[in-house]
């Protein structure tokens, strides 16, 4: 069952998959107030009375909800007795005091697989474990001269890039302090964001550039927009950062950089930590810190067989960790466990 109709739905239906699309109530911070609490109650109780039927009447033998944001699939496989398995994704550190009775509501499944330990690290809860995602794409980088050229990048300008969402935590202000460092300042140093703001979001691109005219940097931050040739994207560049603010719960892009080859540099926090090991497939730095991440890019800048090392070291270990088939693997032992 799918929210709304998507790429994933072509994908399903092209394999043979059965798949139902209505709406299905999420758990969301700006739920988080009476109005909201009302509206998300009535979407719960529609998705409970409607997936109790279905289950009922398919004969459906193990509920698996995707997402932990996701409470319909819970409460119709209780009404039904049959196996939840609640897939977390996400870290709830602003939920504050709504978090306790939400985990406590989680931890009623069958199975919690969490996609990192960090993730996992949130409940006290045996039925918690780490499943690793596996890599949605082939993790391949373009030659970097074309890579440039399709972006419009000047070929011998050092280019640090940040691909994701423009938001409050993903850190693209901390890169546009970093480039008025005198590390990377004096270098000359690019970043490149790719990716844009969410729809109704757009004061965060706005905010985001004030920022970097404030710093005098500018001319040096390059805003490209979403751009779905990921292989121009990493390929045209030196280091790929991922300088996020608040804790990923892995951090898909990271995997992504790190399976092509990149040298990456993140922060130290959440599930990125787990993704890239400091000195070995990558660098971390503390969350927040410009002056960290600006010293480390740039002696990385300057030191092209460290980065070399570190990619391949890095294509190595999350092909293998990240691999699909593992994923798989692990998926279809864990429901086998489940319906013995």
């Amino acid at each position: 069952m799918l929210p709304e109709p998507g790429p994933l739905l072509a994908d399903l239906r092209a394999e043979g998959v059965d798949v139902l699309v209505r709406p299905l109530a999420a758990l969301r911070r700006e739920l988080m107030n009476p109005r909201g609490a009302v509206a998300l109650s009535a979407g719960l109780a529609r998705d409970g009375r409607d997936l109790t039927s279905l289950i009922r009447r398919r004969r459906v033998v193990l509920v698996h909800s995707n997402t932990s944001i996701l409470l319909g699939g819970g409460l119709a496989a209780r009404l039904t007795g049959v196996p939840h398995v609640c897939h977390v994704r996400e870290i709830y550190r602003r939920f504050g005091r709504a978090w306790p009775p939400y985990r406590a509501i989680l931890q009623r499944a069958a199975a919690l697989p969490c996609i990192s330990a960090a993730t996992a690290g949130q409940f006290d809860s045996g039925r918690s474990m780490v499943i690793y995602d596996g890599l949605a794409t082939n993790g391949r980088r373009a030659e970097r001269a074309p890579a440039r050229r399709a972006l419009g990048l000047p070929q011998d300008a050092p280019v640090l890039v940040l691909p994701g969402r423009i938001t409050d935590w993903k850190g693209q202000t901390v890169l546009a302090r970093a480039l008025a460092e005198p590390a990377l300042r004096e270098r000359r140093a690019l970043g490149v964001i790719a990716g844009d703001a969410w729809p109704g979001a757009e004061h965060r691109r706005a905010r985001l550039l004030a920022e970097a005219d404030r710093l005098g940097v500018r001319e040096r931050l390059r805003l490209i927009g979403f751009r779905d040739d990921v292989e121009n994207v990493l390929g045209a560049a030196d280091i790929v950062v991922v300088p996020s603010t608040e804790p990923e719960p892995l951090g898909a892009v990271a995997v992504e950089a790190a399976a092509a080859g990149c040298a990456v540099v993140a922060s130290d926090t959440g599930g990125l930590p787990e993704v890239i090991r400091d000195g070995l497939t990558g660098r971390l730095c503390p969350p927040g810190d410009a002056a960290a991440l600006s010293r480390i890019a740039a002696e990385l800048l300057g030191d092209p067989r460290q980065r070399e090392r570190l990619g391949r070291a890095a294509s190595a270990d999350a092909r293998r960790r990240f691999a699909p088939e593992r994923l798989l693997a692990e998926v279809q032992a864990l429901y086998d466990r489940l319906l013995v």
